[in-house]
């Protein structure tokens, strides 16, 4: 066959076009934008690299930023050309009153904000904002990424600053997100002692927020929120006050549903009549942490008290540990045990791990593939899967399994236990042989991990005083080592850790 040269020109529009949807919209019109060929530069100006604009790319807690050289061909040159194509602008708070400034957006209705804060809204979402003629109705959906320190701002505070703010000033809010690049990094909102008519919406129907109790989770689910379809929600407090005057009410718009909370207490009398008024439930998606219960959560438990009172449900994607206190009266039940109880759920795969120690019960139960970003409170039992979307994980102590005896975390036998995404590793109060099984690149893959936290006797056993070459690969990327003892760094550790 005779092989001849084919340049990027010589292909026709739609396959073009299809290359350049691969690509990032910012990049094509970077790239092709005054290249001295029409029929580019048309092709670039098409509406689907001009609709959505995105500034900044996000990675796990890492924020990538346009270059400013960039940044300024975009704000003289390029956007003053395909303005009035625009409806999503994806930006850096810091960048953001440069680009809107350019031009009019006249069908922008969507704006997402990283790095924001609350500086943000009080200099910019106010009526003498010099784009509030852009912002205030034109915006229906609103993302804000929040990155600031937290420690010294109270939750009243934020929420007359924050919350109660963005409410008054964006009119038309269908959709609005409001959450942090890390749990410490947005306040949640609080709405203890404040009139049921705040926070309210005729219009809104989606809403990711960080909520600072349960019992603002039922305030906003009192009948102010009216057309609410999507709920998805993080409760923050270990409060746990009685429920008082909320609307228990169905809830018939709510179509989605995602509540993650841990150290729960009040998950009979509070969370279960929650979910029984979502009767037209079509997603679920509960992480939950519950203490103070005589018993496991199990299947037989979410199926009666839940899932049977939800006719339309089509996916069912959960997390859920249970603490509880044990002697050696109570039948001790085994992951086996518990993983019977989802046989009416055969449309579903889930795994469990059950664990004990002295005194105390913990049983994990999840759907697969495992959709969670966290794993607390680990033992020593894996089940044979990968998990994908963990970022974050704390190794309890050493933990006895079912049959109450000690056993090592890693069997040869067993295939490796693989998280490939994992950025931070509590070991800190764990057991050695639990260093051994995370550090061995050999029993557990973990190639992004950049935070341990860890004995540093426990350390030193494991990494055979820094010289192993069998843990060397899983503490090559770490950046930040976290050890209650006070370290001098010698010249192995450093090698052994070479980004710290």
């Amino acid at each position: 066959m005779v092989r001849s040269d084919v340049h990027l020109l010589d292909l026709p529009n739609e396959i073009l076009l299809i290359i350049f949807r691969k690509l990032n919209n910012v990049d094509v019109l970077y790239s092709l934008s005054d290249i001295n060929n029409e029929r580019l530069a048309i092709l670039a100006q098409d509406k689907i690299f001009t609709n959505i604009l995105n500034f900044v790319s996000a990675l796990t807690d890492d924020i990538y930023l346009i270059p400013a050289s960039i940044l300024d061909r975009f704000c003289s040159d390029i956007l003053p050309r395909v303005h009035h194509n625009v409806k999503c602008l994806i930006l850096d708070s810091t960048s953001m009153e440069k680009i809107l400034l350019v031009a009019d957006y006249p069908y922008l209705n969507q704006l997402k904000l990283v790095n924001f804060n609350q500086d943000i809204c009080s200099g910019y979402f106010t009526d003498e904002s010099s784009f509030q003629h852009i912002s205030r109705q034109q915006i229906t959906d609103l993302s804000l990424i929040c990155n600031e320190d937290i420690s010294n701002i109270s939750v009243k505070t934020y929420a007359k600053n924050v919350y109660i703010h963005l409410f008054t000033f964006f009119k038309n809010l269908t959709h609005l997100s409001i959450v942090g690049l890390s749990r410490d990094q947005c306040q949640p909102l609080s709405l203890s002692d404040l009139p049921s008519t705040t926070f309210s919406s005729s219009t809104l129907t989606k809403l990711c927020i960080s909520l600072n109790t349960l019992q603002d989770c039922l305030s906003l689910l009192d009948g102010r929120l009216k057309q609410l379809s999507t709920f998805i929600v993080s409760v923050h407090g270990r409060e746990n006050h009685p429920t008082f005057g909320h609307n228990m009410d169905d809830l018939p718009n709510l179509k989605c549903f995602s509540l993650t909370y841990n150290f729960i207490k009040v998950y009979d009398a509070q969370v279960i009549p929650l979910l029984r008024r979502m009767s037209h439930l079509k997603e679920l998606t509960l992480y939950l942490s519950i203490e103070n219960r005589a018993v496991f959560v199990d299947g037989t438990h979410l199926y009666n008290k839940i899932l049977i009172h939800m006719p339309q449900l089509r996916t069912f994607t959960f997390y859920i540990r249970t603490e509880i206190d044990v002697d050696n009266s109570v039948h001790w039940l085994s992951s086996n045990d518990i993983q019977q109880t989802f046989n009416k759920l055969q449309w579903q795969q889930v795994a469990c791990i059950v664990n004990y120690s002295c005194g105390t019960g913990i049983c994990h139960v999840f759907s697969l593939p495992f959709s969670f970003d966290r794993l607390d409170y680990i033992g020593n039992t894996f089940p044979h899967i990968t998990f994908n979307r963990v970022t974050f994980l704390k190794v309890s102590p050493l933990w006895f399994l079912d049959n109450k005896t000690i056993q090592l975390p890693y069997n040869q036998s067993h295939s490796i236990v693989e998280f490939p995404h994992l950025t931070s590793l509590n070991v800190r109060r764990a057991d050695v042989y639990y260093v051994e099984q995370f550090l061995h690149a050999a029993k557990t893959y973990l190639p992004r991990l950049t935070k341990l936290e860890v004995d540093y006797t426990n350390l030193v056993t494991v990494t055979d005083n820094f010289t192993r070459d069998a843990t060397r690969a899983n503490c090559a990327k770490v950046k930040w080592l976290i050890l209650e003892d006070i370290l001098v760094h010698s010249s192995d550790v450093h090698l052994y850790f070479p980004s710290l």
